[in-house]
């Protein structure tokens, strides 16, 4: 008997000093490790939920696409969870060019229409596939990826994530819509002056 409730002790002292949760206080800086925790005392059932997701993004844009995350800036609530979600919108000839998540894997649910997406290995093997309502595709941490609208209506998914900040970098973006100089971007491109430069002028992109 003594042993039972010296077990059952432990098990209670272990339990009570685990933290349930840390929700983020969006007032201080965040960090690769995420946002501190804000006080108890000031959490509320609010920090948990999110109704951004119900409505379409705006896809008015040269991508033709939106994306409306719920990461921890917007779910304060899922801060140090090691997860999140956003909500995808394609209009008709849209498209997500190749991008990537530096801090975490991609899981998409289809809800609405068709979208082709893909990815590339690191050993440059491409797996592709059409996706219509109710089917799923994992996109691996750090992979580029993209999602082309494939069909003539809007797609809609959702995208959780197994990160609460899993961080975006579009490549085309990272090419042409910065300083970087034209002259670099030909070098590692191999792309010719003037397709370098009406690249850049599409997007955005100085040098």
């Amino acid at each position: 008997m003594i042993h039972i409730l010296l077990i059952v002790c432990s098990l209670f002292t272990f339990s009570a000093g685990v933290q349930d949760f840390c929700v983020a206080d969006l007032k201080g800086p965040d960090t690769p490790a995420g946002y501190t925790c804000k006080p108890a005392a000031k959490v509320t059932v609010d920090d948990f939920v999110s109704t951004g997701l119900r409505y379409a993004g705006n896809t008015s844009n040269i991508i033709k696409a939106a994306v409306t995350p719920a990461f921890s800036a917007q779910l304060p609530g899922v801060n140090g969870l090691g997860i999140s979600i956003a909500r995808l919108d394609i209009a008709a000839g849209g498209v997500v060019p190749m991008h990537t998540h530096p801090g975490g894997s991609e899981l998409l649910l289809v809800t609405q229409g068709f979208i082709t997406a893909g990815f590339v290995s690191s050993a440059n093997s491409v797996y592709v596939k059409t996706l219509k309502k109710g089917d799923l595709m994992v996109f691996p941490q750090g992979l580029l990826h993209f999602q082309v609208n494939a069909g003539g209506v809007t797609a809609v998914a959702f995208a959780s994530f197994s990160s609460a900040t899993p961080g975006l970098q579009i490549l085309d973006f990272a090419l042409f819509a910065n300083d970087l100089p034209s002259k670099l971007v030909e070098a590692t491109t191999f792309l010719d002056d003037a397709t370098v430069k009406a690249l850049k002028a599409v997007l955005g992109g100085t040098g």
